[in-house]
């Protein structure tokens, strides 16, 4: 796409649900106008995953287009805790949670936006200075009805489930963050609906212009459920070429399209065209997740990395090999009960037992049943289709 008319039709359509106001929004971009660009994210994990990185590539075009981003780490927003996308209360963080979390923060959003143009501000900044006056008179302008009317919040009271006052005040931090940078557009997932729309309620209280907004699907996560740290599925920034790869070769079927839509920059006639495929059946769904592999460990490396991990995934699964490079452990005469611990493969020494009674650890490719392994120098050892350990 090389007329930015072309550009701006994509971003505003492509993997998005909901443009408010995009009529208003598309002017604006056409216009010319440099607007600031506003995303934040709370520090509730350590790491950004792919889904996650949906608005940042949104924002990342736009950058190119000109427009200032303003990236907004929510150190104090964390702390408080969002529960849009959750089922049940999110609990507090503590300070040093959130310190721990957002360390790489800049870093990863690094992998995607030109940081050298972009303005990082904590939203402790402000929050951390409003006063109760201000804060009741900035919840004045919503009602208890627009807040429990939220899906998510009236599945739980119908459930009985406790919702506690402090998630009500978390959407005014979200719109106050508008506020403060004088956003002219937010972007965030459809679960963020309410806390993007009191941007806009609020940016009117304070007298300025409502900034427009944009809400982009959801991903799902490896396992079909929406991708999120807490529940493991995730396909983090950070992961090595090869890990990248072998996850994004271990989603569903179901999910190929979803994954091209929202996460390459594959063209959409493209996309059209596998999607056609994999409904005739005529085509391995393998074969088109292979190049879906190749194009997201691409957009976050480079392509001789996604030849390598192409390269090295099919070695151990096409050809049974062990690939060429994996970490090596110092633990030659232990157990393979602690190399499965020391390695981080199992989190506890019940979980290490369970891999080897499902039959899923393996050493030099022997199946192995017995807990008291001894593992010698030179053994490789292997768990599920990714994980490699070599004994030195």
């Amino acid at each position: 796409m090389n007329d930015t008319t072309d550009i701006i039709k994509e971003i505003l359509t492509r993997g998005v649900s909901e443009v408010i106001d995009y009529k208003d929004l598309e002017e604006k971009l056409r216009s010319g106008r440099k607007l600031r660009l506003k995303i934040g994210i709370d520090p509730t994990s350590g790491n950004i995953h792919i889904g996650r990185a949906v608005p940042l590539w949104k924002l990342r075009y736009l950058q190119e287009l000109g427009h200032k981003v303003v990236f907004i780490v929510g150190d104090f927003t964390g702390l408080i805790g969002d529960t849009s996308d959750k089922e049940s209360e999110r609990p507090m963080l503590s300070k040093e949670q959130v310190a721990e979390n957002m360390k790489g923060y800049i870093a990863q959003v690094g992998k995607i936006i030109n940081m050298d143009k972009v303005e990082v501000h904590f939203n402790s900044e402000w929050l951390s200075n409003l006063g109760f006056l201000e804060i009741a008179e900035q919840a004045d302008e919503f009602s208890l009805h627009e807040f429990i009317s939220r899906e998510n919040i009236a599945k739980r009271l119908k459930a009985n489930t406790r919702v506690s006052l402090r998630e009500l005040i978390y959407p005014l931090m979200q719109g106050y963050d508008s506020v403060s940078i004088k956003a002219d557009f937010e972007i965030g997932g459809t679960d963020q609906r309410f806390n993007l729309l009191a941007g806009r309620t609020l940016q009117k209280h304070y007298k300025q212009e409502p900034q427009n907004i944009m809400m982009v699907n959801l991903l799902s996560g490896t396992d079909g459920r929406k991708m999120s740290s807490s529940w493991g599925n995730t396909i983090n920034v950070t992961d090595e070429p090869n890990d990248m790869y072998g996850k994004v070769m271990s989603i569903l079927d179901s999910l190929i399209i979803e994954y091209f839509t929202l996460c390459t920059k594959v063209s959409l006639e493209v996309v059209e065209g596998y999607k056609k495929q994999l409904a005739e059946e005529s085509v391995n769904p393998r074969d088109i997740k292979a190049i879906l592999a190749k194009e997201i460990v691409a957009m976050y490396y480079d392509e001789s990395s996604a030849l390598a991990a192409a390269e090295n995934f099919d070695k151990i699964h096409k050809d049974k090999e062990i690939p060429d490079e994996m970490p090596e452990l110092n633990l030659a005469g232990e157990t393979i009960l602690k190399v499965l611990t020391e390695s981080g493969i199992a989190k506890s020494t019940g979980e290490a037992k369970r891999l080897i009674d499902q039959k899923g650890v393996k050493i030099n490719g022997k199946v192995i049943e017995a807990y008291d392994s001894v593992v010698s120098v030179g053994n490789v050892v292997q768990s599920g289709k990714r994980n490699f350990i070599k004994i030195i």
